[in-house]
């Protein structure tokens, strides 16, 4: 059997596979099995912001595997030990917790919102969080998660979520005033599996000062918007805010499996001993890997690059919008998370590129841009001719 024919057979059927098989990386690119070169225009869904094979991680990787690479949370760990102090500084100078995936994070941002209020005397349990949100795969955070089609086949849900329209502050003040059980505020600062959707002007702030008036948490899940992303090294950085929980993933590791939960000091201070755990979470590996992650952010200014690549992506296909006005929706985005919506499904434009050797995604009609750091603009510049090509092709019914 080849790679597709042993994994459609042992492997659990939970993906719709795309009949590639990549081998290896290197910066941009990927290799197939055969030797041929795609542009990575995904990063493995906005995980490997540094593309792929990069030296330096490269070189971490293996010394520090050479050294250490597990010995449990029961001792002290200086690499750990850097990382937090290093995630506590870029941020909002709170504490931190390690983990293995954004699904864990946002596990362990629930479980906290309640052991703050039980901490309190407070018998505030329940968590209000958005329609179009994802906030992962585990029974409690599909629970949290505002669509439908990834509960299908789990119910009963886990109880204690109510979801309102994102970016609607009045239907958040409604809640507030009359459920007196709302721990906290879950909400992603922009919506990634939802379709990639900007919040409204002076929403995020808005949740800060509803948060603050009713005495509940603002908790941000910046697992796919955090570590640069867009623009800056956290979402909420755009908008004069913070959280007083924040959940990390995806970026934080640059394609090595790591997850943070960050609290402000009076709320991480609840989560005593034998509270929360993590057998692999905070391992020496993982935490070299992230340290070197956030090192080379800081000393290349990717932030920047992010923020040019991003308004260029932007601008690209919104110029592009102007010559396909019904079958172009809308461009949007920040930095490199960009989504374009489209009048069709738009996986059968992921298909059309995929054969032109170019990996994107698809929300539904949403075509979702999560490129690695370093994609430059000739690369922009081919991916819209092609999306362009496409929609030519379409329109004299050569396309599918």
């Amino acid at each position: 059997m080849n790679t597709i024919e042993k994994t459609d057979r042992y492997h659990f059927p939970t993906y719709k596979r795309f009949k590639v098989s990549f081998v290896k990386g290197e910066g941009v690119y990927l290799f197939d099995e055969e030797g041929k070169r795609y542009v990575d225009f995904l990063a493995g869904i906005a995980v490997c912001c540094l593309g792929h094979s990069h030296p330096r991680i490269k070189e971490a990787i293996a010394d520090q595997a050479g050294k250490l690479m597990h010995i449990s949370n029961l001792f002290y760990n200086p690499v750990q030990a850097d990382l937090v102090e290093k995630l506590s500084l870029i941020s909002f100078k709170g504490r931190v917790f390690l983990c293995n995936s954004g699904a864990e994070a946002n596990e362990g941002a629930i479980k906290l919102a309640r052991k703050y209020h039980s901490e309190r005397g407070s018998q505030r349990w329940k968590i209000l969080t958005f329609e179009k949100s994802f906030h992962g795969r585990t029974l409690a955070t599909i629970s949290a998660t505002g669509q439908e089609k990834v509960k299908k086949g789990f119910y009963p849900m886990v109880d204690g979520f109510i979801h309102v329209p994102f970016g609607d502050l009045d239907a958040v003040e409604w809640v507030l005033e009359k459920d007196g059980a709302i721990a906290a505020i879950l909400v992603e600062p922009l919506q990634g599996e939802g379709g990639i959707n900007v919040p409204p002007h002076g929403f995020l702030e808005g949740l800060r000062e509803l948060s603050n008036r009713f005495g509940v948490l603002l908790m941000l899940d910046e697992v796919q918007t955090g570590m640069g992303r867009t623009g800056k090294f956290f979402a909420y950085q755009h908008f004069g805010v913070e959280p007083d929980v924040m959940t990390l993933a995806k970026g934080l590791g640059g394609g090595f499996p790591i997850g943070a939960v960050l609290a402000k000091d009076q709320v991480a201070e609840v989560m005593g001993p034998g509270s929360h755990a993590s057998t692999f979470g905070g391992n020496p590996l993982a935490c070299r890997v992230a340290l070197e992650v956030i090192k080379i952010i800081e000393e290349e200014d990717l932030l920047g690059r992010v923020k040019e690549m991003g308004d260029y992506t932007l601008g690209a296909f919104s110029k592009l919008r102007e010559n396909y006005p019904k079958d172009i929706l809308d461009v949007r985005g920040k930095g490199l998370l960009v989504g374009v919506e489209f009048s069709f499904d738009a996986g059968e434009l992921v298909e059309y590129l995929l054969s032109s050797r170019m990996v994107t995604n698809a929300i539904g009609n949403v075509l979702r841009l999560t490129p690695p750091f370093y994609i430059e603009k000739d690369h922009i510049d081919i991916l819209v001719e092609e999306v362009e090509g496409f929609l030519k092709e379409r329109r004299f019914g050569k396309a599918p």
